[in-house]
C-alpha cells in the first residue's frame, strides 16, 4: 500500500501547471486530480501528467488529502474555506486572500480543524535566502529590488500584491521587529492598480528597508542587499548566487557565498507535503502570510491616497 499523500490542484494556468508537474515528480506525493472550470484546459494537464479531471471542488476533495490552489486572488478565500471545510490540507498561492479579514477566517478554520494552511511565498524556499539566513546577525539596512516584464496575468491586483509581497514577507521574517512607519509611492501605467512601487519601511529595532517592485521592466531582476554590523551581503534570487563583504582585521574582504542551487517551487511543495504528512507547521503559514498581506494592503492604500488614478 502506498504511503504517498494524494495531491490535487485547483487552477491549471501557468502556476497551477507547475504545481501539477512537481506533484507528479515528487516521491512523497501522488498527483491524483486537477480541477478547473475550463474543462478542456484541465483535460490537457491531466493527459500530460496522467491524472484525473475532477468535476467539482467536492469531487477533488473526495479524491485527495492535500490541494494546491492556483486560482485568481479573488477566489482564494471561497475556495480555501470550502476545501478546509472538507478537511483538506491547503497550499494557496500568494497573496493569501484579498483582505486580512478573509485571511484571518482561513487561519482560524485551519487551526480549528488541525489542518495545514501553507501560502506560496516561494522565495522563502530559494537557496539564496537560505544562504543569507545562515550568515544573518542583526540587519541594519536592506535594499530589495524585484523587476519583471509585464506579465499578462495577475493584473487584477497591483504590483505590490503581485510581486512586492514576496519581499515584504521575507523582510518581516528577517527583521522580526514591528514596522513603525511606511512611506510608499507608486504609479499605474498599464493596469488599474500600480505597476511600479517603491516603499521605505522603518522598524522598531532601527532597521530600514527600501523595497522596489516593477512589472513593466524589460528584464527580470530579483535581488536583496543586506547590511549588518560587520558585513554586507548581496544575493541574486534569480541566479541563486551571492557575495559577502566582511570587515576583517581592518580590511574589507570579499567572500563568495556558496549556494546549493535548486528549484524553489519544488522545495516549497515538498515542504507542504512533509508538513501535511507529519502535522508540522510550515515555514510560511497563514499567520505569516496574513502579516505580509496587512503590510501590502497598507502600502497600496497609501499609494492610492497619494496618486489616485485619473478617470479617462
Amino acid at each position: 500500500m502506498s504511503n504517498k499523500l494524494r495531491a490535487g490542484v485547483v487552477g491549471v494556468g501557468s502556476m497551477g501547471l507547475n504545481h501539477a508537474r512537481i506533484y507528479s515528480e515528487l516521491e512523497t506525493a501522488e498527483l491524483i486530480a486537477v480541477y478547473d472550470p475550463d474543462t478542456s484546459a484541465a483535460e490537457r494537464v491531466a493527459r500530460k501528467y496522467r491524472c484525473a479531471v475532477a468535476s467539482s471542488l467536492d469531487d477533488l476533495a473526495a479524491q485527495t488529502d492535500a490541494v494546491s490552489i492556483a486560482a485568481p486572488t479573488h477566489l482564494h478565500h471561497p475556495i480555501g474555506m470550502h476545501l478546509l471545510g472538507l478537511n483538506r490540507h491547503v497550499l494557496i498561492e500568494k497573496p493569501i486572500t484579498e483582505t486580512p479579514a478573509h485571511a484571518a477566517e482561513m487561519v482560524d478554520l485551519a487551526r480549528e480543524r488541525g489542518l495545514i494552511l501553507q501560502v506560496g511565498h516561494v522565495e522563502r524556499f530559494n537557496p539564496a535566502l537560505a544562504a543569507l539566513e545562515q550568515r544573518l546577525t542583526r540587519p541594519r539596512f536592506m535594499e530589495v529590488t524585484r523587476l519583471s516584464p509585464y506579465p499578462g496575468r495577475s493584473i487584477e491586483i497591483g504590483v505590490v500584491l503581485d510581486l512586492m509581497i514576496h519581499d515584504l514577507e521575507i523582510i518581516l521574517h528577517l527583521v522580526r521587529s514591528p514596522v513603525t512607519s511606511v512611506d510608499a509611492v507608486g504609479v499605474a501605467v498599464l493596469s488599474v492598480g500600480e505597476d511600479i512601487a517603491s516603499v521605505r519601511l522603518h522598524f522598531a529595532n532601527g532597521c530600514v528597508a527600501n523595497v522596489t517592485a516593477s512589472r513593466i521592466s524589460m528584464e527580470k531582476t530579483r535581488k536583496i542587499r543586506l547590511f549588518q554590523e560587520d558585513a554586507y551581503l548581496s544575493l541574486d534570487y534569480q541566479k541563486q548566487s551571492g557575495k559577502m563583504y566582511r570587515l576583517t582585521d581592518g580590511k574589507i574582504v570579499r567572500e563568495r557565498v556558496a549556494i546549493e542551487k535548486g528549484e524553489p517551487l519544488a522545495r516549497e511543495l515538498q515542504h507542504f507535503i512533509e508538513c501535511a504528512s507529519a502535522g508540522q507547521q510550515p515555514k510560511v503559514g497563514g499567520v505569516e502570510a496574513m502579516a505580509a498581506l496587512e503590510l501590502a494592503v497598507q502600502i497600496t492604500r497609501q499609494i492610492a491616497e497619494r496618486s489616485p488614478r485619473r478617470a479617462d
